[in-house]
């Protein structure tokens, strides 16, 4: 997903638009990514690879079901015990690199690896990524600690707004799930720029209702998006 310059400066509009009526600061901020979750897919892989070998042994598995492992003759002697057990080891081996190698490889299409990562570690980064994004670019150095960080990650199907201690304390956690659910819709139905609109829209009603604008405000953050 991409932000042409038409939709920059509708969100440019937007966020100038409400902070006509508030001191508060609104920032937007749109990732394509916070992380690739290769440790998720690896984890998944080394699961499986571990576990699927075993699941095959009460169906009787032995090396002669992997092509190469095996001429097709069977040895009974007690001296062939040694040479049975390496041929089992090594087929155990070959299906182990086999599994691992193909979870790896289904693991690098997006929406499978997506739904392999757990949603609340996909959340919790998403939320360490905005904290950051929020710190990056000051918005917890606004005058009266009312800057507002409007997030989401394209990847992780995941919107985060981010509230400084000057306006959080006064505003129900509601407000703000409602200002995400709107651009989350909107996200979901490839409208993301009519989603930060409407975001920021919210965001600017429930600050102008506790912080006005001052006699001298001044612009303290750049109205725009920022892409990651």
């Amino acid at each position: 997903m991409k932000f042409g310059r038409e939709e920059h400066a509708r969100i440019t509009a937007a966020i100038r638009e409400a902070e006509k009526t508030t001191s508060g600061e609104i920032f937007c901020v749109f990732a394509h990514r916070v992380s690739h979750h290769a440790d998720v897919v690896l984890a998944w892989a080394a699961g499986l690879a571990l576990t699927v070998p075993l699941l095959l042994i009460p169906f009787g598995f032995n090396p002669s079901w992997l092509p190469g492992f095996s001429a097709g003759w069977t040895a009974a002697h007690l001296a062939a015990t040694e040479i049975t057990v390496g041929l089992t080891l090594a087929a155990y081996a070959a299906v182990q690199l086999f599994v691992f190698a193909l979870v790896c490889l289904i693991g690098c299409i997006p929406a499978v690896r997506r739904a392999m990562t757990p949603r609340t570690l996909r959340a919790g980064r998403c939320r360490r990524a905005a904290m950051n994004q929020f710190l990056a670019h000051g918005l917890h150095v606004t005058e009266n600690r009312t800057g507002v960080l409007i997030f989401a990650s394209e990847f992780d199907h995941h919107v985060e707004i981010i509230a400084d201690e000057g306006i959080h304390g006064l505003v129900d956690a509601e407000v703000w799930m409602d200002a995400v659910a709107v651009m989350a819709r909107h996200l979901k139905a490839g409208r993301a720029a009519e989603g930060y609109e409407a975001a920021v829209a919210l965001c600017g009603q429930v600050l102008a209702r506790h912080f006005p604008p001052a006699p001298r405000d001044r612009n303290e953050l750049p109205d725009r998006l920022v892409e990651i």
